[in-house]
């Protein structure tokens, strides 16, 4: 064996990092034995085992690209098998609140619970129950935003860092924010006081965000003016629930869904239904929409709202109700 690094033909096709980084296995296929790729990386070599099983193809420090690919080499990737997850992940997606890809100590691989892996170098391996189906991202793949940001979170104490990532993953429309804490209750992070502290800041953030939007809708498509954030009551009786827009002449109300999964969600649901199910036995329409609804489709929900007011001169009278300030 010479000093010099191997160059078998068929490695041309590979391009980037492909060609300097290679698995054991894939340097078999080009009829290099483990005691050549030993040879070659002794002391003063050409080559160096970056990983195990991986090797870097140059003595020199691996660029970003060359760890992501030696990280998904180790985890012995076959799609979908393996991809990356955590800050490595946020920071290919460019959040500006992910450190850049070098400065990262580790980076995390998910694979299923199933897989015999272990941490180990700048490889930190995460299990997961069930894979979610990874996107590509600069060829590579990688876990869904609101997985990425959980596994990140899992792994940063401090509060700000949190609700950074948190927040830019909402802001930037990368994820809803019931996808998110569904993650993060799944990885039981909602455990940890920062961690519920920037969860509550973001859903109420969400809600203000929803409420304007839902403002607009009514004032852009000249829908009649509804009484605002409202409490409904049986005369001298029980307390019916809030609801974020009323219109007591058509018996319409109109209910956002910022809920977000937790611990007590199949409570919640059930509250949430029990609440809209006594209102249109009352003869009073519920019209449930969703912050996404509002964002992405808001005129065919100004649509749905104007009509359930105009069917209301062809529905029995609605139960009287009183109407109170929230």
């Amino acid at each position: 064996m010479t000093n010099t690094p191997l160059s078998p033909r068929p490695l041309s096709h590979l391009s980037g990092a492909r060609r300097r980084v290679l698995s054991a296995a894939q340097l078999r296929a080009q009829g290099v034995s483990a005691a050549e790729a030993a040879e070659q990386c002794r002391a003063g070599g050409p080559w160096q085992q970056f990983l195990p099983g991986v090797y870097l193809l140059h003595p020199g420090p691996p660029t970003s690209e060359e760890r992501l690919h030696a990280a998904l080499l180790y985890a012995d990737r076959q799609p979908p098998e393996a991809m990356i997850t955590g800050l490595a992940a946020l920071a290919l997606y460019r959040f500006a609140a992910a450190p850049p890809l070098l400065s990262l100590d580790r980076i995390d691989v998910l694979v299923a619970r199933t897989r015999r892996l272990r941490s180990t170098g700048c490889v930190r391996i995460v299990r997961a129950q069930e894979l979610p189906r990874p996107l590509e991202v600069t060829g590579l793949p990688v876990a869904p935003v609101a997985r990425a940001v959980a596994d990140a979170v899992a792994h940063i104490a401090d509060a700000h860092t949190v609700r950074r990532l948190l927040t830019e993953a909402v802001r930037g429309a990368h994820c809803e924010p019931a996808a998110l804490v569904r993650e993060l209750n799944r990885a039981r992070l909602l455990s940890r006081p920062h961690v519920v502290d920037a969860v509550d800041a973001l859903l109420a953030e969400g809600r203000a965000l929803a409420e304007e939007r839902l403002y607009e809708m009514v004032r852009a498509h000249s829908l009649p003016d509804p009484l605002w954030n409202v409490d409904l009551r049986l005369p001298g009786g029980p307390h019916l629930g809030g609801v974020d827009a009323y219109w007591p002449d058509h018996a319409v109300a109109v209910e956002l869904d910022t809920r977000a999964p937790r611990q007590d969600d199949d409570g919640a649901w059930t509250q949430y239904t029990r609440k809209r199910e006594h209102l249109e036995r009352l003869g009073i329409t519920v019209v449930h929409i969703t912050p996404r609804k509002l964002r992405d489709a808001l005129e065919q929900q100004a649509i749905v709202v104007r009509t359930a007011l105009m069917a209301a001169g062809d529905r029995p009278p609605a139960a009287y109700v009183v109407v109170l300030p929230r």
